[in-house]
C-alpha cells in the first residue's frame, strides 16, 4: 500500500466510523475520552492494568466522577465500549491513545517510567497503518525523543507505515461547563500527515481541534497553560502573606483590583496547589531546562511559595488556638475538604494531605468532612469523614475550611465555630447579601 493510501485510509475509517480506537488508561484522561470517542460514533477498546477498573467499566459502572454510570452502560450495551487487561490486544485498534499517569520522582524529576511501558506494549504490536497518539503530560521532547525511535525499532516509519502525534490531555474534573467534548484539543504530528490522521481520528469526539506544528509545541502549551496557573496562584499566595503581615483582607484587594476591566486577571488564594497538573507540570519544564543549563526562576520561586501554604495556614490555627488560650496539642481540629479542589473526589497532590499531617505532628486531633471523600488512607492510616453537624462544629476546638465544597452550610459553621480559619473565603462569599 502506498504512503498516501495508508493515510487515506486511517482518515477514510475516521470519517466512517470504522476505526477501531484504543485508550491506554482509564483514568480521569482516558475514560472520559473513551466516552467522547464512543459517542462520536467509533467502538472503543480500552486497556488498563488495573483489574478492578476493567471489571468496572465492562460492568457498566464508571469510576471516574465525571462520566456517569448510566453512560458507560449504555455504551457497553451497545457494543461501543469494551476494556481489557490484555495488552496483546493492541494489534487492533487503529489508532492508540495513550492516557497514563506522569507523576514526578521522590526527587522532583518527570517519571516517565509509565509513559515507557505503554510505549513497549505498543511496540511489540505495532502493525502498518496504526496511529499513535500520547496524551499523558511530559516534558517538551518526550514524544521525538522517547516514543519516536521505540516504535521506529519495528521496522515501520514514521509519516508512511504509522502516524505520531502529541496531544495534550485538557480535563478539569468537575468543571460543569466544559469537558472533554467542548475544550479545543491541540494536535502535534511528527509530520504534517500525522497530524492530518489524529485530527481526523479526533475530529468526531472533539468540537474544535488547534494544530501546531510539531509535537514539542503542543507538549509546551500543556506546561505553558500550567505554568501560567501556577506562576499567577503563586503571586497571589504571596499576597495572601503580605497582607496577613499588613493586617489587611486579601479578599477585598483581590475583589477591589478585579473591577479593573483590563490589565488584571483574578486568581484567588488558598491552602496551596493539588490536582494532578499544576503542582507537577511546572517541574517537567524546570527539570528539561536545566538540562539545558538554564534556571528557570519564575517556575521555582512560584513552587516554593505555593509549597509553603500549608505551613501558613496551620499557622494561622496554631495563632487561632493561642488566642483562646488553647495549645494545638490535644485540640481537636475539624477541616473541612480534603479533595484538592471544590466538588471532585480527587485527592491527588491535596494540600489537604499536608495540612492533616502538620496538624497530626503538632499533637492535634483532626477530623474531618468531605461529602465526595468518604475515607482516606494516609502514612498507613485511615481517616472517615464525620457528619458536620452542629454539635459537632460546637465541640471542635477549630474548625479549618481547605476545600470549598457547594451544598455545605458555611453560615452554621460560622455561627457554631468556636475558631474558624478559612483558606477559601467561602463563609463571606457563601454568606453575604445577594
Amino acid at each position: 500500500m502506498s504512503d498516501a493510501n495508508r493515510e487515506l485510509e486511517l482518515r477514510a475509517k475516521a470519517a466512517d466510523r470504522s476505526a477501531l480506537i484504543g485508550i491506554v488508561g482509564l483514568g480521569y484522561v482516558g475514560l472520559p475520552l473513551a466516552a467522547e470517542m464512543a459517542e462520536g460514533g467509533y467502538r472503543v477498546l480500552g486497556f488498563d492494568v488495573n483489574a478492578r477498573v476493567v471489571e468496572g467499566v465492562n460492568a457498566g459502572c464508571s469510576h471516574v466522577q465525571d462520566v456517569p454510570s448510566a453512560r458507560v452502560a449504555g455504551f457497553v450495551s451497545a457494543g461501543r465500549l469494551e476494556a481489557t487487561p490484555d495488552l496483546t490486544r493492541m494489534a487492533e485498534p487503529d489508532c492508540i491513545v495513550i492516557c497514563v499517569p506522569t507523576p514526578l520522582s521522590k526527587t522532583r524529576d518527570p517519571d516517565v517510567s509509565f509513559v515507557a511501558a505503554a510505549t513497549e506494549s505498543v511496540v511489540r504490536t505495532l502493525r502498518a497503518g496504526q496511529a499513535v497518539v500520547l496524551e499523558s503530560t511530559t516534558y517538551p521532547g518526550t514524544t521525538r525523543e522517547l516514543l519516536l525511535p521505540a516504535l521506529e525499532k519495528s521496522g515501520l516509519k514514521v509519516g508512511v507505515d504509522f502516524f505520531l502525534a502529541f496531544s495534550p490531555e485538557r480535563v478539569d474534573p468537575g468543571n460543569p461547563r466544559f469537558g472533554t467534548r467542548n475544550t479545543p484539543k491541540v494536535v502535534g504530528g511528527v509530520t504534517p500527515a500525522c497530524t492530518r490522521v489524529v485530527m481526523g481520528l479526533y475530529q468526531p469526539a472533539i468540537e474544535k481541534l488547534v494544530p501546531v506544528s510539531s509535537p514539542e509545541a503542543a507538549e509546551l502549551v500543556k506546561l505553558l497553560e500550567n505554568t501560567f496557573r501556577s506562576v499567577n496562584i503563586g503571586l497571589v499566595n504571596e499576597m495572601a502573606i503580605i497582607c496577613d503581615k499588613l493586617g489587611v483582607d486579601v479578599w477585598e484587594v483581590i475583589e477591589a483590583a478585579g473591577t479593573k476591566p483590563f490589565g488584571f486577571m483574578k486568581f484567588a488564594p488558598g491552602p496551596g496547589l493539588g490536582g494532578h497538573c499544576i503542582p507537577i507540570d511546572p517541574h517537567y519544564l524546570a527539570w528539561k531546562m536545566r538540562a539545558l543549563n538554564y534556571r528557570t526562576r519564575f517556575i521555582e520561586v512560584a513552587g516554593e511559595v505555593n509549597a509553603e501554604m500549608p505551613e501558613f495556614w496551620v499557622n494561622k490555627v496554631v495563632e487561632v488556638l493561642n488566642a483562646r488560650g488553647r495549645a494545638v496539642r490535644g485540640s481537636t481540629v475539624w477541616v473541612v475538604g480534603v479533595a484538592y479542589k471544590r466538588d471532585v473526589d480527587d485527592l491527588r497532590e491535596s494540600p489537604a494531605l499536608d495540612i492533616i499531617r502538620l496538624l497530626q505532628r503538632m499533637g492535634a486531633e483532626v477530623r474531618y468532612h468531605d461529602p465526595h471523600v468518604p475515607e482516606f488512607s494516609d502514612d498507613g492510616a485511615t481517616l472517615r469523614s464525620s457528619a458536620l453537624t452542629p454539635e459537632a462544629v460546637r465541640a471542635a476546638d477549630c474548625v479549618l475550611i481547605v476545600t470549598d465544597h457547594s451544598g455545605l452550610d458555611y453560615a452554621m459553621i460560622a455561627r457554631e465555630a468556636r475558631a474558624l480559619v478559612d483558606t477559601r473565603h467561602a463563609v463571606a462569599d457563601r454568606t453575604r447579601p445577594k
